[in-house]
């Protein structure tokens, strides 16, 4: 979060009867699972969540301890984030821009379906400040909202609004990257977004549940999950007007979103609230110690949550079967460096037949060297289809679907996904292994 940007006023007021109408068609009394009949957004994992934080940090330390703009650290975050939405089936583009006499990047992802001129979008900045690895800013929104965005894959989910996920750059130097998405949209694209949710600094280690004061549907549908779970609210003004919601409000986009604090001192009224200390509410606030020790566990995994509640209520819809059947087996299994090769199992039942001539594999490894890995699908009689051998160089991570003619093979049975690594000084593991019947 950049807290050194002036702070905007701006009127809204008007637009809030608008903005009801386009999110829900409720009136702001009502809550908006309840009035849209949404479907229950899943439990986000915070392991999950959390592993996504270590990469990051895996990528800040890889280059030169942060991940800011204009450094290699910014565009290897952008490029794992990519990866992941890529072999979730989402759609994906970099908009470029420059500032600082640097290339900025923004990342955008759209899940296929829900109606286009009905847009709810969820954004986050990806970038540190350059004197850190910025895992509570900003890799916490950006971990939730990635890991969110998986969710709505695995469930298949068909809401009847579109959905759409960003990631912005250049954040820490004023907004650069979101205004510049804003502002290079033709006004009939803005006007499709009915909603633009913000996450930024959502795991602070000393929290507060703060909540916008934008948009009234969104500010309570968050009030009504945290109400639910007995957690106190407040209005967030820390960072008011000074993340990626600024510019989409000041284009009349109606906007909300979560924080738990920064620099700020925790009053000892808030103490009481929340718990905690009268300390600052992220005391490593842009600086060097904001890595993963930097995170409070409950409210990563509390606003996580209300980050997918939040999207599935608004966007309403329903969950249906992804197409095909699926098998997938998320389990992490460690990748011994050198050594033997290890498996992960999924189980196949209620198959007819025959495994088909495109057998889906969707394959999610994270390595530091993926030229060291061979890595085969091995069926249930134990014949051995190679999906990677030792390719791809110095590249990290294996996140990829392939296809394999599998029609000789029974379907049903324990099929294996198996990955050696093959030489020294590399680490990783496999993170998710899947098969797709069509």
């Amino acid at each position: 979060m950049n807290l050194s940007v002036p702070r905007r006023v701006t009127a809204v007021a008007a637009l809030a009867a608008l903005a009801l109408g386009g999110l829900t068609g409720t009136s702001a009394t009502a809550r908006p699972a309840e009035a849209a009949g949404a479907a229950a957004a899943p439990d986000i994992s915070l392991t999950a969540v959390k592993q996504h934080l270590t990469d990051l940090q895996s990528i800040a330390t890889a280059n030169g301890g942060n991940r800011a703009h204009g450094r290699a650290g910014y565009k290897a975050s952008i490029d794992f984030v990519k990866a992941k939405l890529d072999a979730a089936g989402y759609t994906t583009s970099l908009q470029t821009f420059t500032t600082s006499g640097a290339t900025g990047y923004n990342l955008i992802a759209d899940w296929p379906g829900g109606d286009p001129n009905q847009v709810l979008m969820a954004g986050s900045h990806l970038d540190s400040v350059s004197s850190g690895l910025g895992i509570n800013d900003n890799g916490s929104g950006s971990a939730a909202i990635l890991e969110t965005a998986l969710a709505v894959s695995r469930a298949g989910y068909q809401p009847s609004k579109h959905l759409r996920f960003a990631w912005w750059g250049a954040e820490e130097l004023g907004l650069v990257g979101s205004k510049y998405y804003v502002n290079n949209l033709p006004t009939t694209e803005r006007s499709k977004i009915k909603g633009y949710l913000n996450f930024d600094m959502i795991g602070s280690p000393n929290p507060g549940y703060f909540v916008y004061d934008d948009d009234p549907t969104i500010e309570q549908t968050f009030k009504s999950y945290f109400a639910g779970l007995g957690v106190p609210t407040e209005i967030e003004t820390e960072g008011d007007g000074r993340s990626d919601h600024a510019p989409f409000k000041s284009a009349g986009v109606p906007v909300g979103g979560l924080f738990t604090g920064a620099s700020r001192v925790k009053t000892s009224a808030q103490v009481s609230k929340w718990g905690g200390t009268a300390t600052a509410f992220d005391r490593c606030y842009h600086s060097s110690c904001d890595n993963t020790s930097n995170i409070n566990d409950t409210a990563l995994d509390r606003n996580s949550d209300a980050v997918a509640h939040a999207i599935w209520t608004l966007s309403a819809g329903s969950t249906t079967p992804p197409p095909g059947k699926v098998f997938e087996n998320t389990a992490d299994v460690s990748i011994p460096d050198n050594g033997a090769a290890v498996t992960s199992t999924v189980n196949v039942t209620g198959v007819t037949g025959n495994a088909p001539g495109n057998l889906s594999v969707g394959v999610d490894i994270v390595h530091t060297y993926r030229g060291d890995l061979i890595v085969d699908l091995v069926a249930p009689d134990g014949s051995v289809y190679s999906l990677s051998n030792r390719a791809g160089g110095s590249a990290d991570n294996i996140v990829q679907t392939f296809t394999v003619n599998a029609s000789s093979e029974v379907a049903n049975g324990a099929w294996k996904l198996r990955v050696q690594d093959r030489a020294s000084y590399d680490t990783g593991y496999i993170n998710g292994f899947k098969l797709t019947f069509p």
